[in-house]
């Protein structure tokens, strides 16, 4: 494209000299001469209007669209600020929206990569997506720093099981059905209302989808961490990046973690406890300890390998010097080996 444009800034170049040319030098007579300049003045303004086009197309290709999950976006922010101090031609839309929107943006063409934070599903693949995986994070069980029962809660934990009672089942529904002589508490569940990778993450740890979850629909990860915040006797889940300010590695005021009792056993053991700081859970999500799910991959995905040179370009530096940057943003690397996986889908 960029050869096209600069072919038709010499043609253009030239048509100028000629209409300059015929002008000034051309000895016609003035009807003949006439005619002559009409014909270049016209093939100046098709060749200009071509140029212009030209031109406009190549801001288009030099423009990367992105749209989807919460999950994903300040780790794809962070990409674009970084690869456009090296590539300052490169304009980025990005716009967090759930990971559904995500996903039928880029079927759709609307974007030229969708955010995507769940496990792709075989029915997506049959309408063609393409993904390359990008790094990790994790879904966690949050609840208000003002529950009355928090630091009981906090050595007791919930165990899968419970957690399930909770958000699919509904046969828990008081905090006194967990400890035992508490005054009754009648738990408030909030859940995500869009179609996203957090809500499908977090249900298929439970063993279920995601309109199999309880409670209040709440649209955005941010506006969930504020609603459980906000409620003392409140339970939801957010992805790890809405519960840690990644900056300080403290919890968000006003949100906590419940401990997920992995062994079931009525107590948080030692090796269980890795919530205080984001450092301690990206760890437990590095080494397995935190389950997967809740943990999950994060994606870019497109309809078919996307086409644009700029858009081939940035995905190629995403995942090599751009890994550089995602412990920095408060994510988890993926592997070695399957980073050259998606390096290598790139070249197919």
């Amino acid at each position: 494209m960029r050869i096209a444009c600069v072919k038709l800034r010499i043609v253009i170049i030239t048509v100028i000299i000629l209409y300059l040319y015929m002008k000034k030098e051309i000895a016609l007579s003035e009807q003949i001469k006439t005619i002559e300049m009409k014909k270049i003045t016209t093939s100046v303004l098709v060749i200009c209007i071509l140029l212009s086009a030209c031109v406009s197309k190549e801001k288009k290709d030099r423009t990367i669209n992105i749209s989807g999950a919460f999950a994903l976006y300040p780790m794809v922010v962070k990409w674009s600020e970084e690869y456009a101090k090296e590539n300052p031609e490169v304009r980025f839309n990005i716009s967090a929206g759930g990971a559904g929107k995500g996903m039928t943006d880029a079927l759709s063409g609307t974007v030229d990569l969708g955010m995507f934070s769940r496990e792709i599903s075989q029915a997506e693949l049959n309408q063609g997506v393409w993904f390359i995986g990008l790094c990790k994070d994790a879904v966690l069980p949050t609840i208000s720093a003002e529950n009355p029962l928090l630091d009981t809660l906090k050595k007791r934990g919930l165990s899968p099981e419970e957690l399930k009672a909770i958000f699919i089942d509904g046969t828990i529904t008081d905090w006194n059905q967990i400890i035992k002589g508490a005054e009754s508490s009648p738990i408030t569940i909030f859940t995500r209302s869009d179609a996203c990778g957090a809500a499908g993450t977090w249900a298929q740890y439970l063993g279920g989808k995601q309109e199999d979850l309880l409670g209040n629909g709440i649209n955005g990860d941010p506006t969930l961490a504020d609603a459980v915040g906000k409620d003392p006797l409140g339970i939801g889940y957010n992805n790890t990046a809405y519960v840690y300010d990644i900056k300080t590695g403290e919890k968000y005021e006003g949100l906590e973690v419940i401990p997920i009792d992995l062994n079931s056993n009525g107590a948080i053991d030692e090796e269980e406890y890795f919530y205080d700081n984001f450092v301690e859970v990206l760890i437990a999500i590095h080494d397995g300890v935190y389950p997967s799910p809740p943990a999950r991959e994060l994606y870019f995905v497109a309809k078919g390998k996307p086409e644009k040179e700029g858009v081939i370009d940035f995905l190629k530096w995403v995942l090599t010097d751009g890994q550089n940057f995602v412990e920095e943003a408060g994510y988890v690397p993926i592997t070695q080996d399957k980073l050259n996986a998606s390096l290598k889908k790139l070249e197919e």
